[in-house]
């Protein structure tokens, strides 16, 4: 019992180890451009560019394929929506409108959705393949 109580589940472990690069890998793309492009017609973009986007996927990809190929499908979900939710909520918090509540509910959603796609694809990949290695 006690040995229970001093270390953390392997699940817990991975949430929150998923949660943490989910945050750390908005930092590094999203968190240090904070400024909107403003065009010479007037209208203004941004503070994102697509390859900032992409990249924070991409490299979300590699944990989240890695977590779920291990059979940690509820953790992947749970860490990466987690960490990313919490990221935005973070990052956008100081905008005056209050309309960002409406943008971390939509990366919370969109990630959620996208993550448990991914992990239920790869972990039915993989328990395919354990039948097939097992003779079943």
């Amino acid at each position: 019992m006690r040995d229970r109580l001093r270390s953390p589940s392997p699940r817990l472990s991975a949430t929150l180890l998923l949660a943490g690069l989910a945050m750390a890998a908005w930092a590094a793309w999203l968190g240090w451009d904070q400024h909107r492009d403003v065009h010479p017609d007037g209208s203004v973009t941004g503070p994102y560019e697509a390859w900032q986007v992409l990249g924070l996927g991409l490299t979300l990809l590699v944990p989240v394929c890695w977590a779920a190929s291990r059979g940690h499908v509820a953790a992947v979900v749970r860490g990466t929506t987690a960490g990313l939710t919490v990221a935005a909520a973070y990052d956008w918090s100081d905008d005056s409108s209050g309309l960002f509540v409406v943008g971390v509910g939509q990366v919370m959603i969109g990630s959620l959705a996208v993550t448990a796609a991914l992990s239920l694809l790869i972990d039915s990949f993989r328990r395919r393949a354990d039948g097939r290695r097992s003779g079943h």
